[in-house]
């Protein structure tokens, strides 16, 4: 537990010690504000539904920002091979570092919370569902987290860290869209795998348990999945 406490504080040192941190921050602020200040204009009621879903339209593209440099970094630094030979385990690093982008990824969403003040303030929205958006958002940021981290398991390079977990982050959002054109069963098992699908219930102010149980297997399954493909190219 203290490893995985240290390398998390070490991650977020790296974080706020280089401008990742800051201009991911401003870009995600700047765009959630200027969406949701044009949603409120337009709709002219006290709506967060619209604003929940530019937020994670916003993320999708911001995450891989945030994951990329985590192990290729470390590989092309050399630091990598440093790392996995102290008394550590693979599965420690990866908790750490997970916990480091997730605590960043939160403050994040944490700062959004103005807009709810705004919403009371100027109207009377049903808090139900916008507190069930957010713990949507947050599951869904957080296996965007988990798969950008596999992501940068793959390569030293940061830009194509970042390229790979976008393409993946988008294609798994995507796949309900194309689902329609296949047969019942693939467009069943398309839309069940999709990270979209599994958002809509949550934003309508639904909390389905089968939806918790999704996004907590997508993210345990991507966090096992890179703990393996690290151990894959120790060995090589």
């Amino acid at each position: 537990m203290n490893s995985i406490f240290t390398i998390t504080l070490k991650e977020l040192r790296s974080y706020f010690t280089s401008p990742i941190a800051y201009v991911v921050f401003t870009m995600f602020l700047v765009l959630s504000g200027y969406f949701f200040s044009v949603i409120l204009f337009i709709s002219k009621e006290a709506s967060f539904r619209g604003a929940a879903s530019n937020i994670i339209i916003t993320l999708l593209f911001l995450m891989p920002l945030i994951t990329m440099r985590m192990f290729s970094e470390e590989r092309k630094m050399g630091t990598l091979e440093l790392l996995m030979t102290k008394p550590v385990r693979d599965i420690e690093v990866m908790l750490g570092k997970f916990l480091a982008a997730a605590i960043l990824f939160i403050t994040m969403l944490a700062s959004t919370l103005v807009y709810i003040f705004i919403l009371t303030k100027y109207g009377n929205p049903d808090m139900g569902p916008i507190w069930s958006a957010y713990l949507g958002i947050l599951l869904c940021g957080l296996s965007f987290i988990a798969l950008g981290i596999f992501a940068s398991t793959l390569t030293e390079n940061q830009i194509i860290a970042a390229v790979i977990g976008f393409a993946l982050v988008l294609l798994l959002w995507v796949m309900s869209w194309i689902s329609g054109n296949l047969g019942e069963v693939d467009s069943e098992l398309l839309s069940y795998i999709s990270l979209s699908t599994h958002l809509e219930g949550f934003v309508k102010g639904v909390i389905n348990l089968k939806d918790v149980v999704y996004y907590l297997s997508f993210i345990v399954f991507w966090l096992f999945v890179s703990v393996k493909s690290i151990e894959i190219r120790k060995w090589k």
